[in-house]
């Protein structure tokens, strides 16, 4: 007997017809994908219900034969249909299980749905992110080819300081390229969650000294930094690096998109974690961009440069410390992004 509400709760789409070929059933999931009641459907032909046709424009039922086909086959893998019941296409995503009987006669047929909205939203993102890769791979690689062409080809013609001033920029730009591969590999990692952690005693306020004394090095003023340390904080055990490239990443926003003095504030929390914020005296981040602020390829300001994921590389970074990371409003204005970072364990402990 077909258990009814045993797919109520399925997040995919399950329309189950009877060994006449009738709709006997259709879960939530179906309704909503569909856009049609239960009450619409059942008792209706399956192939009136979803009439699905291939990439080649074949019916895909007349292709598969669930009832008069092959006795031996019990499913059909899953494919990519266009379904159009008159009230537009739509593609889905289709697997097909044949119930048989001891006489291997198709007693049920369960047809599985899934909508393509999350898969095209992974491939458009896929797709901005070859984007932006070779965007900003571009003007860096030109640089590259460019002077070294121009080197080796009229080397005796520049003097020691103009072979430096290029040698400098090929450089530079090589650190770019680095610094771009590194951030791939980073999201690649988040998004499997492979993201792996070496942990030990770090001292937060020391790791945004250095943060601060390499830009000052690397030509910023001196007088564009604050560090703010507020109390003694718990044992810190966290990885430095990783640590120190959330630092680099909010640093880098707030000198990128926001003015004025870039103040970095280290407190113990309330629980035995430590409370880090960053904070600018710019134009802040808009309400309506808050929820945004984390998600691949934002850019605050307008998009003025970057890749777009330096915040959302920090994020992935606090969540496999188990922290937790927001954005906001500073009280003088400007924008204000917030991590809280647990004490943590000795990786070997766990």
């Amino acid at each position: 007997m077909l258990d009814k509400g045993a797919y109520d709760e399925l997040p995919d789409g399950v329309v189950v017809a009877d060994a006449d070929g009738r709709v006997v059933l259709l879960n939530p999931a179906a309704e909503r994908i569909l856009g049609r009641s239960a009450d619409e459907t059942v008792g209706h032909d399956f192939r009136q219900v979803l009439p699905l046709v291939d990439a080649q424009g074949r019916d895909w039922w007349a292709c598969t034969r669930p009832y008069d086909g092959l006795r031996s086959r019990v499913r059909q893998p899953e494919r990519l249909l266009t379904c159009n019941d008159g009230s537009g296409e739509r593609d889905l995503l289709v697997t097909a299980q044949y119930i048989r009987g001891a006489d291997r006669q198709v007693t049920r047929l369960v047809v599985s749905l899934r909508d393509t909205v999350a898969r095209a939203r992974n491939e458009r993102s896929g797709s901005e992110l070859v984007s932006t890769v070779a965007h900003e791979l571009r003007s860096p690689l030109t640089s590259v080819k460019g002077f070294t062409a121009t080197l080796l080809a009229k080397w005796d013609r520049f003097n020691d300081e103009q072979k430096k001033l290029m040698l400098q920029t090929v450089n530079s730009d090589a650190d770019r390229v680095t610094r771009l591969i590194s951030e791939l590999l980073d999201v690649s990692r988040i998004e499997a969650g492979r993201l792996e952690l070496r942990k030990q005693v770090v001292d937060i306020p020391s790791v945004v000294r250095r943060d601060f004394d390499a830009r000052i090095a690397a030509g910023e003023q001196a007088d564009r930094f604050r560090l703010e340390s507020l109390g003694e904080l718990p044992e810190m055990w966290v990885d430095p690096d990783k640590l120190a490239q959330v630092v680099g990443n909010l640093v880098e926003n707030a000198l990128r998109h926001g003015s004025g003095p870039v103040t970095v504030t280290v407190a113990p929390g309330e629980a035995s974690d430590a409370v880090v914020t960053v904070t600018d005296e710019g134009e802040g981040i808009p309400p309506e961009a808050l929820s945004r602020v984390f998600t691949k390829f934002w850019r605050g300001g307008g998009g003025r440069g970057g890749t777009g994921l330096g915040l959302y590389i920090a994020k992935g970074i606090i969540d496999a410390h188990g922290g937790s990371i927001a954005a906001g409003r500073a009280p003088d204005g400007g924008a204000q992004l917030r991590f809280v970072l647990p004490a943590g364990t000795p990786s070997f402990a766990r």
